[in-house]
C-alpha cells in the first residue's frame, strides 16, 4: 500500500529530528576533551573554593518556660479564676528583644569589632590553617596565622561609632590610623589617649610582625543588635501540660565566641525573667507596707475607744450571743478585705463587665448583705451590749487585719529572696553541627555547571558557526562537489612543528605531500579529483586548470601542489603556475627561490623560457610569482600573460594556476578567463555557504563558469561521521 503524502512528510520530519539529534550528539563527541578540561576545571575550582570558604557553625540551647503565676498579698487570683496560661509566644518575642540582646551587647562588648586585615581570597584560610608570614611578606599590612591582637579596652566617643581605624604594629610598639591618617602611636600594656581624649586605647598584647594591621570598629549600638538578632532562631516546641520548650539556634564563624553570645543570650533571659518576678513580689510588698502603718493606727484608735467606754461604765460582761456576733463580724470583714485586693489587681486585667469581675462583685455584695443582717441582729441587744459589741468588731477586725498584712509581708520577703522565675535553662549552648559550606555539595554543583557550561558553549558554537559541513551545502549553491579532501594527519603535525618554531603555517610550505606521504588519506582523495579532472579536461577548449578559493586559509596552494604532483606521477607533463604575485609561496615546496618569476615575465624582464623551472619531481615544472610587484592586477592583465598561456599549453600537458583568494582581490577573474576549468575550493567548517555563493556570483559576473568545488580539510567527527564521509570511505578504501 503507497504512503500517504501526509505520512511521508511525518517520517521525513522525523528523520531529520534524528539527524539533528545525533548532530548535537557528535558535536559534543567532537569536543568531549574540551567538555571534559572545562568541567574539570570548574570542579577543581569547586573544591578550592569548598577549601577557601569560611567554615560557619551552629550553636543551639534549650529553654523551658513554665506557666507563670501571679504573686499576690492576699492568694492567687490566677488560680482563683483559672487564668493559668502559658505564654510561651511572649518569651519568644521577649528573647528577640533589644532588652536582652541590648544586655547581651553590653555583657560581651559585641559592640567592639577587631578584625585581622587580611589576604584577598586565601586571607581566611590562612588564618584558620595557622600559617606562618613568610619572609617576602615582611612589611605587608596582611595578618597571617600566628599573628594576634589582644584589646582589653576600647573606649571610643559616640560620635565617632562607626569609623573605622587601624592599629598597625610597629617596631617600638604600635600606630593608630584614622582613614589612613596617622593619628598618634602607643605602647603595648599601657593605656593609651588619641583624638583628644576621644579614643581611649589598652593593647594587652600584639604579636605581629611590623607592618601588621587590624581594624578597630564600634558599631552603633543598635547596629550590634542587630547583627546578634540576626542569627539568633528560635523554635517554639510544645512540652507538657505545665511548660513549653524553646530550642534556640545562633550560627556564626567563630565557635568560642558563637557558644559565649549564645549561653548570655539565655542567662539575660534567665536573669530578667527573675528580675520580673521578683518585681511583681516587690510592689504588692510596697503596696502592703504602706497600708501597715494605717492599720496600726486604726487598731489604736479602736482599743482606746473601747477602754474609755468600759472605764466610763465601770465594766459590762458580753454575752455568748455578743461574741458570736463579734466573730461573725471579724470573718465578713476580713473577707472583704481579701476581695478589695482581688478586685484591685482585676481591674488591672479586666473590665467590669468581664464574667470573672462580675463574679468576684456578686461574692462582695453577699458579703455586704451578710453583715447588713448582722447588724440587725445586733441593735436587738441592749444598748450597752450594742456599743460593747461595736468597739469590740472594731479592735478584733482591725487587729486581725494587720496581723495577717505583718503575714503577708514576711511571706512576700520571702517569696522575694527565693524568687526563681519561670523560666529554666535545660541546655546550655553547644556547637552541634558545622553547616556551610557543604564542600560536597559545592563540588557537585561547580562540576554541574561547568559540564552545562561547556555544552552550551560546544553548542553555541556549532548553531553560530557558518562554515559547510557536508558537499550537500556546497551543490545547493549550484556548485557540483569534484572531491572531499580528508584533513591530512601529516600535514598537520607538519603544520604544528611549525607553529612551534614561530612560523606562519599557512605561509610555509617544506616538501610535496604527495612525494613524502604517497599513502595519505588526503593524496588517495586527490587521485580520486585527478581522474575527475581528467574527464573535464577532455570536454574543456584548452588543458588549462585554475585553482582559486574565496577566502584565504582554504587549502588551495596545498591542493595545486599535491594535484600537480599525482597529475605528473600519471605520466603528465605538468606546468605548476603561481599567479599569486603579492603571498605565493609554492616554490618553496620545492626549495627554490621566488625569481625569476611570472611577475618578472610580466614586467619584461625575462622570457618565458627562462621562468620555466624543473623540480625535483618528474614531469613536474613551476612558475614561481617572481618579485612582489606593487601593481600584480595590472601586470595580470598584460597581453604576454595570454600569449604565455597559449604557449604553455602546446607545450605541457596540463597547467595549473593558483591564484589569490577571490573575494580578497580581482586577479582570479582575470586569470580565470584564460582557463576553462575553474576548481573552487573550500575548507571543512570555514568558509559560509554565503562565501563560496558571493565567490560563484562575481566568477560568474566576469564570464567564468565554475567547474567544480572541492571540500577540503575535511575531518572525520562523529558529528558528520555519518554523511559523506563514510561514503569516501568505501569509494576509497
Amino acid at each position: 500500500m503507497n504512503q500517504t503524502p501526509n505520512t511521508s512528510t511525518q517520517q521525513k520530519n522525523s528523520s531529520d529530528a534524528d539527524i539533528d539529534l545525533g548532530r548535537f550528539l557528535g558535536v559534543l563527541l567532537d569536543h568531549k576533551w574540551l567538555i571534559i578540561i572545562v568541567t574539570l576545571i570548574f570542579s577543581g575550582l569547586g573544591y578550592v573554593q569548598g577549601q577557601l570558604a569560611t567554615p560557619i557553625y551552629q550553636a543551639d540551647a534549650l529553654v523551658q518556660v513554665e506557666r507563670r503565676s501571679s504573686v499576690s498579698p492576699f492568694g492567687n487570683v490566677a488560680s482563683v479564676i483559672g487564668d493559668e496560661a502559658l505564654s510561651t509566644p511572649a518569651e519568644v518575642q521577649i528573647l528577640q528583644s533589644r532588652m536582652v540582646l541590648g544586655q547581651v551587647v553590653d555583657r560581651l562588648d559585641r559592640d567592639v569589632i577587631v578584625q585581622p586585615v587580611e589576604l584577598p581570597i586565601i586571607g581566611n584560610f590562612v588564618k584558620r590553617r595557622g600559617i606562618s608570614r613568610p619572609e617576602f611578606m615582611v612589611g605587608q599590612p596582611h595578618v597571617w596565622g600566628d599573628e594576634s591582637l589582644d584589646v582589653a579596652r576600647f573606649d571610643l566617643a559616640d560620635s565617632r561609632r562607626g569609623q573605622r581605624l587601624f592599629v598597625e604594629r610597629s617596631a617600638e610598639g604600635y600606630r593608630v590610623l584614622l582613614n589612613d591618617i596617622l593619628i598618634g602611636s602607643g605602647q603595648v600594656g599601657q593605656v593609651e589617649q588619641f583624638l583628644n581624649d576621644e579614643l581611649i586605647l589598652h593593647i594587652k598584647d600584639f604579636d605581629a610582625a611590623p607592618g601588621a594591621r587590624f581594624r578597630l570598629m564600634k558599631q552603633h549600638r543598635i547596629s550590634a543588635i542587630a547583627s546578634i538578632g540576626s542569627r539568633l532562631n528560635i523554635q517554639n516546641s510544645s512540652g507538657n501540660e505545665g511548660a513549653g520548650m524553646l530550642r534556640l539556634f545562633m550560627r556564626g564563624e567563630d565557635p568560642i565566641e558563637l557558644a559565649r553570645t549564645l549561653d548570655a543570650v539565655t542567662e539575660t533571659f534567665l536573669t530578667q525573667n527573675v528580675e520580673r518576678q521578683s518585681a511583681q513580689a516587690q510592689q504588692s510588698l510596697e503596696f502592703l507596707e504602706e497600708q501597715a502603718p494605717e492599720l496600726r493606727a486604726q487598731l489604736a484608735e479602736a482599743e482606746q475607744l473601747l477602754n474609755e467606754y468600759r472605764a466610763n461604765l465601770d465594766s459590762v460582761d458580753l454575752n455568748s450571743e455578743s461574741q458570736a456576733a463579734i466573730q461573725r463580724y471579724i470573718e465578713l470583714e476580713t473577707q472583704l478585705n481579701e476581695l478589695e485586693f482581688q478586685e484591685a489587681e482585676l481591674a488591672q486585667r479586666y473590665t467590669p463587665s468581664h464574667p470573672t469581675y462580675q463574679a468576684l462583685l456578686r461574692q462582695r455584695r453577699q458579703i455586704m448583705q451578710d453583715r447588713t443582717e448582722l447588724n440587725d441582729r445586733v441593735k436587738e441587744l441592749p444598748a450597752a451590749q450594742q456599743q460593747v459589741v461595736r468597739l469590740r468588731r472594731d479592735v478584733d477586725v482591725t487587729q486581725a487585719i494587720y496581723v495577717n498584712v505583718l503575714n503577708k509581708i514576711q511571706e512576700l520577703e520571702v517569696a522575694r529572696a527565693g524568687t526563681i522565675g519561670n523560666v529554666r535553662i535545660i541546655d546550655n549552648a553547644v556547637i552541634t553541627a558545622q553547616v556551610a559550606p557543604n564542600r560536597t555539595r559545592m563540588l557537585i554543583l561547580a562540576t554541574l555547571v561547568g559540564f552545562m557550561l561547556s555544552v552550551v558553549l560546544v553548542l553555541t558554537r556549532e548553531l553560530l558557526r557558518r562554515g559547510v559541513t557536508s558537499p550537500d551545502q556546497i551543490e545547493a549553491a549550484g556548485i557540483p562537489v569534484y572531491a572531499t579532501i580528508p584533513l591530512s594527519r601529516a600535514q598537520e603535525r607538519l603544520t604544528r612543528r611549525l607553529r612551534r618554531k614561530g612560523l606562519e603555517a599557512k605561509s610555509v610550505v617544506t616538501d610535496v605531500l604527495a612525494e613524502r606521504e604517497p599513502a595519505d588519506l588526503s593524496i588517495e582523495a586527490i587521485r580520486g579529483l585527478r581522474t575527475s579532472l581528467h574527464f573535464a579536461l577532455l570536454e574543456g577548449c584548452n588543458n588549462r586548470i585554475m585553482v582559486t578559493g574565496s577566502s584565504p586559509g582554504v587549502g588551495k596552494s596545498f591542493l595545486g601542489i599535491n594535484l600537480a604532483s599525482v597529475f605528473a606521477q600519471a605520466g603528465k607533463r605538468v606546468l605548476l603556475v603561481d599567479a599569486d604575485l603579492r603571498k605565493g609561496y609554492l616554490h618553496r615546496a620545492f626549495k627554490l627561490d621566488s625569481s625569476p618569476g611570472l611577475s618578472d615575465y610580466l614586467a619584461g624582464h625575462y622570457e618565458l623560457s627562462d621562468i620555466i623551472r624543473s623540480t625535483d619531481i618528474e614531469n613536474c615544472h613551476i612558475i614561481s610569482r617572481g618579485k612582489v610587484a606593487p601593481n600584480p592586477s595590472e601586470l595580470l592583465m598584460q597581453s604576454r600573460l595570454a600569449e604565455a598561456m597559449e604557449a604553455l599549453s602546446d607545450r605541457f600537458d596540463l597547467v595549473l594556476i593558483d591564484t589569490p583568494p577571490m573575494l580578497a582581490v580581482t586577479d582570479a577573474s582575470v586569470v580565470g578567463k584564460l582557463c576553462d576549468t575553474t576548481l573552487l575550493v573550500a575548507r571543512f567548517e570555514k568558509n559560509p555557504v554565503r562565501e563560496i555563493k558571493a565567490a560563484k556570483r562575481r566568477l560568474e559576473d566576469n564570464g567564468i563558469a565554475v567547474r567544480g568545488a572541492v571540500l577540503n580539510a575535511v575531518e572525520r567527527k562523529p558529528s558528520t561521521a555519518s554523511g559523506y564521509y563514510g561514503y569516501y570511505h568505501y569509494q576509497y578504501r
